[in-house]
């Protein structure tokens, strides 16, 4: 799977207009990529320009830097003499822990260079939600939301309605991203009622990362109601599919023994 960092710029470069506004009140026209030495070759995470000429950086993290004030001063100077103008700067933050990163760069009292420094909790998810880009909707399960199931059945469900290949690729962000909020399995769990089941259980990365959650979850269902599980058990069970899985979870309450629910 891939980094957050990189599922996070394929959104945010996407339709996530709604996200890019509510940070920094723009609307970008196009994003550049660029690279700021030549000899390190640091890249920004996100460079966009809006249709008047403005810039907007936007910086990822997922864990509170010290450094950070200092890296987001250095991109900004950079990123200013390569255009000939200071980027507006937001620093999204998608961690765990609470926000601790200034939004500032003071060393002395003679010298400040301020960005925006923005913990993703703080967007506003339903807002997220009922945009129209699937880009936002994907987004909204970091953001602040009132009912998490509800959200993600939600994001699910706009998901469900999309052409392939775009339907995969949502699908895939969306799990990624759900793992910064611990909310892999709920987001799993809504996947299996959508009308495409079938479909995802047989796509290349999507039907392998079902399978796990639904193995690690009948496992746990046949640990307490049989115990240990048994060698021949885990094999048997290694072996089948993820629909296979899904239907002994469903016979794994009623069965009055392990070798009647995988006979």
């Amino acid at each position: 799977m891939f980094e957050y960092d990189a599922t996070l710029k394929v959104l945010l470069k996407g339709s996530a207009r709604v996200t890019i506004h509510a940070l920094s009140g723009l609307s970008i026209a196009r994003w550049h990529d660029v690279a700021l030495s030549r000899v390190e070759e640091p890249r920004v995470d996100l460079l966009g320009e809006a249709g008047d000429g403005s810039l907007l950086h936007i910086e990822l993290q997922s864990t509170n830097d010290s450094s950070m004030p200092l890296r987001m001063a250095a991109y900004g100077v950079k990123v200013a003499q390569i255009y000939g103008r200071y980027p507006k700067q937001v620093l999204l933050y998608v961690g765990e822990a609470p926000l601790r990163m200034a939004g500032e760069y003071r060393p002395n009292d003679d010298v400040s260079i301020r960005y925006k420094a923005v913990d993703a909790r703080e967007l506003d998810g339903e807002r997220l939600l009922h945009s129209d880009g699937i880009s936002d909707n994907v987004v909204a399960i970091l953001a602040g939301l009132s009912n998490q199931r509800k959200a993600v059945r939600q994001i699910v469900s706009r998901i469900a309605a999309l052409e392939e290949p775009g339907r995969w690729s949502a699908l895939e962000q969306l799990l990624i991203l759900a793992g910064l909020r611990h909310l892999g399995s709920l987001v799993k769990e809504e996947v299996k009622h959508m009308p495409i089941t079938e479909s995802i259980l047989n796509h290349d990365v999507l039907g392998p990362i079902l399978k796990e959650g639904g193995l690690r979850m009948l496992r746990r269902q046949i640990a307490k109601r049989f115990g240990a599980i048994p060698d021949w058990a885990e094999e048997r069970l290694a072996s089948m599919s993820a629909s296979d899985l899904d239907e002994l979870s469903e016979r794994v309450l009623d069965a009055s023994s392990l070798v009647e629910l995988l006979k």
